[in-house]
């Protein structure tokens, strides 16, 4: 714990929190709230409005929640600043960074702002949700560098992160990582297996590149007729998972964190062919399983792989080239062996327990408050 009183923080995000918390979760708030008098201002279940936790305001889930929680954000973090008078205030996203920032001028709060980066935001309007969607991708780039640029400070998860920052024309305040509970991937690690078995974990969403997986698994299958692939996710792609899975593809719709860390001991390889990530926690997750992981060289994921060393990195869109790294890694147990050691090698650097993580965000505060 920093030494000092503890300043009063808001954090301001989209996540959708249930109460009472979560064992994990509640480690990495009860950790934050020993380095910070903190409000967490969030989305939460239908009944959100009834729980006790003093720590959280929750907006109930509605119709239409995503449109509705934006439009009345600003309006939320006016009250806060008036009813909490915080010294800072943490956004999730440059989205809510905006809403921060008009809250800060309609109540002309003198409270700093802190905007994080986990993503790249000219991808989220672009390649989440509806492809109708894109058409915002011109006004929420706007929106983003607006409040990037309104900001007193920045943070991004990794190096990547940091140059989108970077090309709105600030310079990140700190770069690190968010606190992930990966208990149910740690411990003894089991060897890479002779079966030549690959593994998805992910949401069926356009930006996980999910189409560009079947064309390059069916490339791949061709070629090495006894591999198998073992999808684990669900999503708005639900018809190309069916069309896998006729095809002799398992496909699990959703498992538990034991289970998923079973599904990656029985793998050789994690594939992770998105079009973007901030910094991919399912890599995470394969490296503490002692497991490569094959990935675009796009967004934040060469923030983790490193190619030839932990996995194999290839340009994203390409389905031959992804193709080619599944073969190479489903045909050479070795080169699986390899991979696999330098993931678990390199899982250290990923792994921080929450009071790290806090004491990390306090740093980041206090940088903050000590700028004139």
């Amino acid at each position: 714990m920093s030494d000092g009183p503890r300043p009063r923080v808001l954090f301001v995000g989209r996540t959708r929190y249930t109460l009472p918390l979560g064992e994990s979760i509640a480690r990495k708030w009860d950790a934050l709230s020993a380095e910070l008098e903190l409000r967490v201002l969030a989305s939460g279940s239908r009944d959100a409005a009834t729980t006790t936790d003093p720590r959280f305001v929750l907006v109930p889930a509605r119709p239409l929640d995503g449109p509705r929680f934006y439009a009345g954000l600003a309006r939320r973090v006016a009250r806060q600043l008036r009813a909490f008078d915080p010294d800072v205030i943490i956004a999730e996203s440059p989205y809510e960074g905006v809403a921060a920032e008009l809250a800060r001028r309609l109540t002309r709060s003198r409270a700093k702002l802190i905007v994080e980066v986990h993503g790249d935001w000219h991808v989220s309007t672009r390649l989440y949700g509806s492809p109708a969607r894109k058409l915002l991708g011109p006004l929420g780039d706007r929106l983003a560098r607006f409040a990037v640029r309104a900001a007193d400070g920045t943070r991004a998860v990794g190096p990547v992160m940091a140059d989108v920052i970077r090309g709105a024309g600030r310079e990140p305040l700190a770069v690190f990582t968010t606190f992930s509970d990966l208990g149910a991937f740690t411990g003894p690690t089991v060897p890479v297996p002779e079966a030549p078995l690959a593994v998805f974990v992910g949401v069926l969403e356009r930006y996980k590149n999910v189409a560009g997986l079947a064309a390059a698994w069916r490339l791949a299958a061709a070629r090495l007729p006894e591999a198998r692939l073992h999808l684990v996710g669900n999503g708005t792609d639900t018809g190309i998972a069916e069309a896998l899975e006729r095809e002799g593809v398992v496909w699990d719709r959703r498992l538990t964190s034991a289970e998923v860390a079973q599904s990656l001991d029985e793998a050789r390889v994690l594939l992770l062919p998105s079009a973007s990530e901030g910094l991919p926690r399912v890599a995470m997750e394969a490296f503490l399983r002692g497991r490569a992981v094959i990935g675009s060289a796009a967004g934040g994921i060469p923030d983790i792989i490193e190619d030839g060393v932990n996995g194999l990195l290839v340009p994203y869109g390409d389905v031959e080239a992804l193709a080619d790294a599944i073969v190479a890694v489903l045909s050479d147990h070795a080169l699986a062996v390899e991979l696999g050691q330098g993931a678990l090698t390199s899982s250290a650097q990923w792994n921080r327990t929450p009071a790290e993580y806090a004491h990390n965000v306090r740093e980041l505060v206090d940088a903050v408050l000590a700028k004139t």
